[in-house]
């Protein structure tokens, strides 16, 4: 009999972060870290796990809407090959009455990618693979398939993007083996949040530098002079060797940024991150401009269209893809292969909750099988939550260590699914007096 899904089973899931205040910065000064799950399971007791991220309030809305998508999912045949998971994303993101509420943007946008990239590790852990090599051992042909070229091909065509991957085809075997071998860098998040004092800054600054980190971030965009010290003690404590990229978190306008930055260049930071709108693609081509700090963005960026026209306008240094942003797997190889087409290194976000653990996959199928290169790229990582997820990411002298583990890292152990859940596990009936556990949506 042919496998089937049948179970479709939502948990909106929170961890109380904001009482640390770790991943707090100058847009988003107390985020709860949390994540909208879905956990797929077949007829023949397969399993597949993915989730859109938050920082909070409203993962109930987003749990709703991974809801919504529960007809497209359960009853049909369980995703196997690349042209089971095209037509799943096909599904899932062509509902045209669903799509109108973005379209292809948002809240409906973010849970089609959660689903689908549940379907990826569903796919990748029945083939015994993590998903960076499930991707990387299918043919170019195939990882064409899975893109949708709509509204993409004035900038990049279907035969362009053929021909990138088999440009890099032949290479693929020999860079997975130097990917086990050594990993791939990393820069850490963990010592930069704004609500951080002094001293923790410098202390976790200092300890990045021994654990082998080459790149720190700090968050900026609230009080000016609060900005320079900060940004003066963090340069004294890694060193004129050790890069400081700056993440604005949407904060300005473009004459501020520009004026922020030229206070911050004695510092050489390497980065200025998302220094206005994420939908602003000619504020940030402004701000590239008119100084000399280069731009990243992405982690914000809708859909594989603003991407498009980041790149066109050449307002953008960096590409910041995020695994739970955009509707998955999919989605981020288009972006992927318009990074490449265009020549500009992709350098993921990974902050919040189960980031890092997806994020790592498509960075290194990117260098195995599209880019071919390390060079001038980095995964964010921050240090907090790893502990809740069966297969963790794991950072070792500054470097990601490649997954072995098959799926797409993304599965969260029971016990913290239990503990978590908003608002009647233990965790928050502690905090919020919740009278007990509820039904989990879903089968």
């Amino acid at each position: 009999m042919t496998e089937t899904v049948t179970g479709f089973t939502v948990h909106d899931i929170r961890f109380p972060t904001s009482e640390q205040l770790d991943g707090s910065d100058a847009m988003n000064p107390d985020p709860d870290y949390s994540a909208a799950y879905v956990v797929l399971r077949t007829s023949a007791g397969g399993e597949g796990h993915g989730f859109c991220f938050t920082i909070g309030r409203g993962n109930e809305v987003m749990a709703a809407a991974i809801e919504a998508l529960r007809p497209h999912v359960v009853g049909r045949p369980a995703p196997r090959t690349a042209a089971d998971l095209a037509d799943l994303s096909t599904a899932l993101t062509h509902d045209s009455q669903l799509r109108w509420l973005g379209p292809e943007k948002g809240v409906m946008h973010m849970a089609a990618g959660a689903v689908i990239n549940a379907a990826w590790d569903l796919a990748a852990t029945g083939a015994g693979l993590p998903v960076w090599e499930f991707l990387a051992g299918m043919t170019p042909e195939e990882l064409v398939s899975l893109v949708d070229f709509r509204h993409l091909t004035d900038a990049l065509t279907p035969d362009e993007a053929l021909a990138l991957l088999c440009a890099a085809e032949p290479g693929r075997a020999e860079r997975a083996a130097r990917l086990r071998a050594g990993g791939y860098p990393a820069y850490t998040t963990s010592p930069g949040w704004l609500g951080y004092s002094d001293t923790k800054l410098v202390t976790l600054a200092r300890q990045a530098v021994a654990d082998g980190f080459r790149q720190i971030k700090l968050k900026v965009g609230a009080d000016p002079d609060d900005d320079v010290r900060r940004l003066r003690l963090a340069r004294a404590a890694v060193g004129d060797g050790v890069r400081i990229a700056l993440d604005a978190n949407q904060r300005w306008d473009v004459p501020e940024a520009l004026r922020r930055l030229a206070d911050f260049a004695p510092y050489a930071p390497h980065w200025i991150e998302e220094p206005t709108s994420p939908d602003d693609i000619l504020g940030h081509a402004a701000i590239r401009a008119g100084q000399s700090v280069r731009v990243a963005t992405g982690e914000h960026a809708a859909n594989r269209v603003v991407f498009k026209q980041l790149l066109q306008a050449e307002a953008v240094d960096y590409v910041q893809i995020d695994a739970a942003r955009v509707a998955g797997v999919g989605e981020n190889l288009a972006i992927l292969l318009l990074a490449a087409k265009f020549g500009v290194p992709v350098c993921p976000h990974a902050g919040g909750v189960g980031l890092c653990e997806l994020v790592q996959h498509l960075a290194m199928f990117d260098y195995v099988a599209v880019s071919g290169s390390q060079e001038d790229r980095v995964i964010e990582y921050v240090d907090h939550l790893h502990e809740h997820f069966a297969d963790p990411v794991v950072v070792t002298g500054g470097r990601y260590a490649a997954p072995t583990a098959p799926g797409f890292s993304a599965r969260m152990l029971p016990a913290s699914l239990a503990a978590h859940h908003y608002p009647d596990g233990p965790v928050w009936a502690a905090r919020t007096g919740a009278p007990g556990r509820r039904k989990e949506n879903g089968s």
